[in-house]
């Protein structure tokens, strides 16, 4: 997987996971324009799906699509295991099923979610899904070392570099391991921290993140009012251009095999950043 989905990925909850038909041209358009512009893969966020994908994955010819993540709540491992073999039958080797637990505020069975997500592997593996193509949005450490031994890899989301670094460490070599990165482009530290703040603001009333941040060197005093600045800077790139590809270059250096950059600049969700996403390449070089 690591030689398919190259250095760097997009990452979008929005646009390209959208199921508005009428938008149909236009996110193929988009993802066919990522693929020119030499991004690996796009990752689709959102509790997305096999069906999200396939539209992505019919409009371009080397692009991996994957799910980052779909919830093991939403899906039942045997309808999960035929729409992979479906797609993956019409693409092969392009569609990675990424899996992850989601939260106990936005999922009403959740329960156990270390052992349901265990007991998902266990039917995907009776069903068929191969353990190279799937991956899973690990944050804890119990997590990661599962991501070792039953996945492909990890595909964690909202960490830090530092983060990245112990994952690589619990993972091994030969496993894949793409954090997800936000992106600001925005060289003022004002506006780009309100930016960044606006997208945070959600994921700081989810205790599956804010543990995680706690268990990796934060404070409380740093979830407080949208987010320190120490917390922002450490899960967000912003600043000039070359300031942005090294923030990204850190996590490489870290033992990220491939980022998967999400643009936040404070549009609309189902909007296409796709001057942003340009602009992503152009600095990328």
């Amino acid at each position: 997987m690591k030689e398919t989905i190259g250095t760097y990925g997009i990452w979008n909850g929005g646009g390209l996971r959208g199921e508005d038909p009428a938008l149909r041209g236009e996110r193929a358009e988009a993802a066919a324009e990522l693929e020119e512009l030499g991004f690996g893969a796009i990752w689709l966020g959102g509790s997305s799906s096999a069906a999200n994908a396939a539209p992505l994955l019919e409009a371009t010819s080397r692009l991996v699509v994957g799910t980052s993540v779909q919830s093991i709540w939403d899906h039942e491992p045997k309808t999960a295991a035929a729409s992979f073999t479906e797609l993956n039958t019409a693409h092969p080797g392009r569609f990675t099923l990424g899996l992850g637990v989601s939260h106990a505020k936005l999922a009403e069975q959740y329960r156990r979610p270390y052992s349901a997500l265990v007991a998902y592997l266990d039917a995907l593996d009776a069903a068929g899904v191969p353990a190279g193509a799937r991956v899973l949005a690990a944050l804890g450490p119990r997590t990661v070392e599962l991501a070792r031994d039953r996945s492909a890899g990890s595909i964690p989301y909202l960490v830090t570099a530092e983060q990245t670094a112990k994952s690589r460490e619990l993972l091994g070599e030969q496993p894949l391991l793409a954090p997800e990165l936000k992106v600001v482009l925005e060289s003022d530290p004002t506006r780009a921290r309100a930016l960044a703040r606006d997208s945070l603001a959600v994921y700081l009333g989810l205790p599956n993140y804010t543990n995680n941040f706690l268990r990796n060197g934060f404070t409380q005093d740093d979830l407080k009012d949208g987010g320190s600045d120490r917390l922002v800077d450490a899960v967000y790139a912003w600043g000039s251009e070359d300031g942005i590809r090294a923030r990204i270059d850190e996590y490489l250096a870290a033992g990220a095999d491939h980022v998967a950059l999400q643009l936040v600049d404070g549009g609309p969700r189902y909007d296409l950043p796709r001057e942003g996403w340009r602009r992503l390449a152009a600095l990328l070089g």
